[in-house]
């Protein structure tokens, strides 16, 4: 079953250009995963360094695969510095699980 996950960040002041370049280097790496099928990034309306991306998966495997891959790992550490908080995810099948 595909799922969606959404990943929210709140990035510090001064630094959504960097973030920005981050998100898409993050997104090519993950394009090229089994499961894969595709992704968006939102920015909050009242508060445009309120970001959240949400990706889709065929499978969660294929999803907590690339969560914990070193790759991943690798760009993530960069956001470290840039975000106010901690990174939130959330993992949601598309439609209902009877």
């Amino acid at each position: 079953m595909a799922v969606k996950v959404l990943i929210k960040r709140k990035i510090k002041d001064g630094k959504l250009n960097e973030a920005s370049k981050l998100l898409i280097k993050a997104r090519y790496a993950a394009m090229g995963q089994q499961g894969y099928i595709s992704s968006e990034t939102l920015t909050d309306c009242d508060d445009p360094n309120k970001v959240v991306v949400i990706s889709m998966w065929q499978k969660i495997g294929n999803w907590n695969q690339w969560k914990s891959s070193d790759l991943r790992s690798e760009t993530e550490a960069g956001f470290k510095a840039l975000l106010d908080g901690s990174t939130n995810y959330e993992t949601y099948n598309l439609g209902l699980v009877l």
